[in-house]
């Protein structure tokens, strides 16, 4: 078939960022005020042209022709030497924009006269790889003819660049096909199990993409649970490769819902034994690979304790998985034609009232039969055509090439059809999640980041804030099925046929340690992942730095896995040379490795470097030279508990957006931070009493997500509180921190400084610490903050009396912590409406010293489930009415006598 069913071609998407770069004047005036040959410009950006006509011919015949993909193997490596090569160019002129101390429109001026001869060497450089590149690209356009590829220059991506809807059918509600499925798994959890001394185990066995972690969770999930009263339930995905540690501590953190860092497999099996010693449970054991007997049965050891009744519901591909667990075996089968038609049909319509022509519903129908039944190929190709009203395109999409892979491609059909579909930067930003191995979850927020260093998010005339196009690029890759949201809240993962896709269309420049073939690292590489827990046993390392033009160094996060003491030599000296030796790096990331105690001078020279994470090392300041990394956009330092202090001229760093330093012992902001005017996330800041960063500089700053103010105590005038302009930033998490021995002079100042000090109506997180008025401006209660759901006062030790927060009717968290003047809560602390605390669910008081007693309205708290007391002696008594409150935390707080009151009055009323 023809590109124009295409959505945009890879390549494009990287030809882009060369496209946009090349049309810039201030390229132009740098050409010029260095002397440089304008014509490579000109040059360089027809040839590129010229390569991107042939690109999406090429991505559709690739599958066929080993020679076109062969090609299209050396156009890319092409094009990423001119990407690094422009790079360069924009690295030379931001350092030139930073040293001239000009503004954009007229450094070029000043570069003419203070930079004229001494970059001779420069421009030759610049010049000699400018001419390589041209001539590269040049012979592989050449070889159109050859190898049949055509030119589509009628191609637009504007229809499939179209901003699809949010949706919520990310957590199906409906499974089509599966009811006597699960029919058959309720009524193997109410029997009775044939073997006491053992867990009955069930699995759910068949090929990928069936649908069979999504019946487990509706089973999981299903309120008919409750009848089979299970004392525990837990969760895990055990994936390919099945460590018995590894897979037990996931369990038995699964349980108790915190981490275990042991690392001695007898002890996890103890405090496994002790959690369901007795007990019945329900345990689901996703996506296991392990056909090894031996393994199963070290796992399944401490399970065997549990409570008669206890059951083990397990996910596989193969059955022999199910065999060496001793298992029941239930074989999922592909879904009926009538079924797959209501998955297809659900996806391609969504909840819209359309109906669909004959000739339109004949050929979707055909589509269905392509897709052989398996939901996962159904969901991606039914959201492809989502909104697609052209009967002739459905129907292109029918007749595509793409049905009729060679069997050595690997891949479902109806997911790289779809994957081919989407617009061009899509398909960049998808391809990049090759680095993740299968069933990791990913952070949105830090993938979102990860795009941006690498420059895949667009700037656009509509949105100012380039993480709101990278929310936007996440939201249509889940609409369209290829990120899944997963059970933990904010984090989400990919099909394995997803990931297998996406390392299939990114196989060549993705590496990941221990997941792909071999110990060499190809020098193709771009991107390289590994879990810091493998690097023991890889000694591969050496070929890392062949890979000379490697842009990403990321190692991921796996949860459950220990962290390793020690790092073998080899793996140190790599750490060393990647400040040395691999200039072309874009994304940097050493979260993790402890044994980091200093960064090299030769950080500096990391020109193309945008994302640096240091977080949790062991560094005690960065190196001068860091202030030489002009393109620098994300620098993360969090939890570097040694580090006290930020380099002296950070504010050379003119292009940050992100900077954090959360728990570390930095307490003061560098001179001149003011000036980091593109810096849009930022975790803290110290208001310093010299007014070497003031409200007034902060004010100036377009912040939005997350920020902690500390020292709010050297705002010595209130008018100045106004200055930090918080109203008009789009913060969703605000903390204010006064110095813990402040002592206030003026309590109404103190409350002035906090009522000038307002946040806008969209924060949903708010702390407030070591305040030192003697009570709260009305922003704090009276619902100016419509959507705040969790609000923490902490060591307000001069406030008499609570503000009333029962008005707040958003919130569902409340933490009133320190507050050594209160001695009695009663009716101010509801409020006067007809019913307080309408959304809340769960409060703490703690560290109380004077409280003594706790009224409780009738009408409030009608949606508490957590209340805990800790540390409050003199607490006589709470209210009796807790009816809804299903779990009690008490601690240091009450005589024995009220307590044993209090449970007993609280017993009966529930």
């Amino acid at each position: 078939m023809a590109a124009e069913v295409v959505g945009g071609a890879l390549l494009s998407a990287f030809l882009q960022v060369a496209f946009d770069r090349l049309a810039s004047p201030q390229f132009v005036d740098f050409f010029r005020g260095r002397k440089l040959d304008e014509k490579l410009l000109g040059n360089l950006n027809i040839m590129l042209h010229s390569i991107n006509a042939l690109a999406d011919d090429a991505e559709q015949k690739q599958f066929r022709d080993p020679h076109v993909k062969a090609w299209l193997l050396s156009v890319k490596e092409a094009v990423f030497d001119a990407e690094d090569l422009l790079g360069e160019i924009d690295y030379e002129l931001t350092r030139c924009q930073v040293e001239a101390g000009s503004e954009p429109q007229t450094f070029t001026y000043k570069v003419s006269t203070f930079f004229n001869s001494t970059f001779s060497s420069f421009n030759k450089k610049i010049e000699s790889e400018m001419k390589e590149v041209l001539e590269q690209l040049k012979y592989l356009e050449q070889q159109k003819d050859a190898l049949g590829l055509k030119n589509s220059t009628s191609y637009s991506d504007s229809k499939a660049s179209q901003k699809l809807p949010s949706s919520s059918l990310v957590v199906e509600s409906i499974i089509y096909g599966r009811d006597a499925d699960k029919e058959i798994i309720f009524n193997w959890l109410r029997s009775e199990t044939d073997n006491h001394n053992h867990p009955s185990i069930f699995s759910i066995v068949g090929m990928g993409g069936l649908g069979k972690t999504t019946l487990a969770t509706h089973v999981y999930c299903d309120p008919k649970m409750e009848e089979a009263k299970f004392d525990i339930k837990a969760w895990v995905c055990v994936s390919d490769h099945f460590d018995v540690l590894t897979v037990t501590k996931t369990i038995l953190e699964a349980i108790t819902k915190s981490k275990d860092d042991s690392g001695d497999l007898e002890m996890v099996h103890a405090r496994l034994k002790d959690q369901i010693s007795g007990r019945k449970f329900l345990l689901v054991l996703d996506d296991v690979w392990n056909e090894g007997g031996e393994e199963w049965e070290a796992v399944r050891t401490p399970l065997s304790y549990g409570a008669a009744g206890s059951k083990i519901l397990v996910t596989a591909r193969a059955e022999k998985v199910a065999y060496n667990m001793r298992s029941k075996v239930h074989r999922l089968k592909q879904l009926e034609d009538d079924e797959s038609w209501n998955v297809f049909k659900k996806q391609a319509l969504k909840d819209d009232d359309l109906e669909l022509n004959d000739e339109k519903e004949e050929i979707g129908r055909r589509i269905v039969e392509k897709c052989k039944g398996l939901p996962l190929a159904l969901k991606t190709i039914g959201s492809l055509l989502y909104k697609e009203s052209s009967t002739s395109y459905w129907k292109r999409v029918l007749e595509n090439d793409i049905w009729d892979l060679p069997k050595e491609v690997k891949i479902i059909p109806a997911l790289l059809l779809s994957y081919q579909h989407l617009p061009s930067h899509l398909k960049r930003c998808f391809a990049y999640c090759a680095l993740f191995p299968k069933d990791y979850e990913f952070d949105k927020k830090e993938l979102i980041l990860l795009w941006m260093a690498e420059g895949f998010l667009h700037h656009s005339q509509q949105i100012n804030n380039v993480e709101e196009i990278g929310e936007q690029y996440f939201k249509d890759l889940l609409t369209r099925s290829f990120f899944l949201q997963s059970r933990i809240k904010k984090r989400f993962s990919m099909h394995d046929l997803l990931n297998d896709l996406a390392k299939y269309v990114c196989a060549d420049f993705c590496f990941r340690l221990k997941f792909d073939k071999g110990n060499c690292i190809p020098k193709t590489t771009r991107h390289f992942s590994f879990a810091f827990d493998d690097v023991e046993c890889f000694d591969g390392f050496g070929s890392l730095t062949d890979a000379k033009r490697l842009r990403s160094f990321f190692p991921y996060k796996e949860f459950g896995r220990r962290n390793i003491g020690y790092y073998p030599l080899q793996f140190k000296t790599l750490i060393h040379e990647l400040f040395s030796k691999l200039k072309f790096l874009r994304v940097l990331s050493l979260d993790g490795y402890s044994d980091l105690r200093e960064v090299p001078d030769s950080v500096g020279d990391l020109k193309h470097l945008h994302s640096l994470d240091l977080s949790r090392t062991g560094i005690q300041k960065l190196p001068e030279s860091t202030c030489l990394l002009y393109n620098l956009l994300i620098l993360k330092l969090n939890y570097c508990s040694s580090l006290e202090e930020l380099p002296l001229n950070l504010h050379k760093l003119t292009k940050l957006h992100c900077l954090e330093f959360e728990n570390t012992k930095v307490t003061k902001m560098p001179m001149h931070f003011g000036e980091l005017k593109n810096l849009q996330v930022l975790s803290s800041v110290f208001i310093d009493k010299n007014k070497e960063f003031s409200t007034k500089h902060l004010g100036c700053l377009n912040l939005h997500g997350r920020l902690s103010i500390n020292e709010v105590q050297n705002i010595v005038n209130p008018l100045d509180a106004l200055e930090a302009n918080l109203k008009n930033k789009d913060l969703v998490e605000l903390e204010l921190k006064w110095k813990s021995d402040h002592i206030p002079d003026d309590p109404r100042k103190e409350k002035k400084v906090l009522e000038n000090l307002q946040p806008s109506k969209i924060v949903e997180y708010l702390s407030i610490e070591n305040y030192g008025g003697t009570e709260f401006p009305s922003w704090v209660f009276d619902n100016s903050l419509s959507n705040l759901v969790s609000l923490r006062l902490e060591d307000c030790k001069y406030c008499l009396c609570l503000p009333p927060l029962g008005l707040l009717s958003s919130l569902e968290t409340l933490e009133i912590i320190g507050f050594d003047g209160i001695v009695s809560i009663g009716d101010e602390f509801y409020g006067n409406s007809s019913s307080s605390f309408t959304s809340l669910e769960s409060l703490t008081f703690s560290k109380m010293k004077e409280l003594e007693e706790c009224k409780r309205k009738t009408a409030a708290f009608p949606r508490l489930e957590i209340l805990s007391v800790y540390q409050c002696p003199k607490l006589k008594g709470l209210p009796n009415q807790l009816v809804n409150v299903k779990n009690l935390y008490i601690m240091d707080s009450m005589e024995a006598s009220c307590l044993e009151r209090f449970i007993c009055t609280a017993a009966m009323d529930n």
